[in-house]
């Protein structure tokens, strides 16, 4: 659902808008985004079911369960950001809270079941890149 909601607030963007503005030059071709975010939405599920499938007695289970939803919630809110709104400034303003959650979404992952943890690792790099990408349009622009 997650993964739906942002490319339909991210396609017009990206088809229109975002072709219009400076880019720097570690910047990927379109094509690699639905790539790595279909890989990322796969570990990020089986990582979610991991910690899903764990007695909810398990110490720790709802703060991860939490955590992760949060997590999925900013990620639609940094896409209506930066390509709904057409702002990369505010999109950079929901990237660092964005990628904070994650990091402590795979902490709290790893506690209570380290594959799961280590499974939100790729997730997190890439919104680390995200993150720095974000900072460059908005110097470009």
């Amino acid at each position: 659902m997650t993964s739906t909601a942002g490319r339909l607030v991210s396609a017009p963007g990206v088809a229109g808008w975002y072709t219009t503005i400076t880019k720097p030059s570690f910047n990927p071709p379109n094509w690699a985004f639905p790539v790595a975010w279909s890989t990322l939405f796969l570990l990020m599920g089986i990582a979610f079911w991991r910690v899903l499938r764990l007695p909810v007695q398990t110490p720790g289970r709802c703060v991860a369960t939490i955590l992760f939803v949060v997590q999925l919630v900013i990620n639609v809110s940094w896409s209506l950001a930066f390509f709904g709104a057409h702002s990369p400034i505010l999109g950079l303003a929901v990237i660092v809270p964005f990628l904070l959650t994650i990091l402590a979404t795979m902490r709290a992952f790893y506690k209570v079941d380290a594959p799961a943890g280590l499974m939100l690792v790729p997730y997190a790099a890439w919104v680390a890149f995200a993150t720095v990408l974000n900072a460059a349009i908005v110097r470009l622009n």
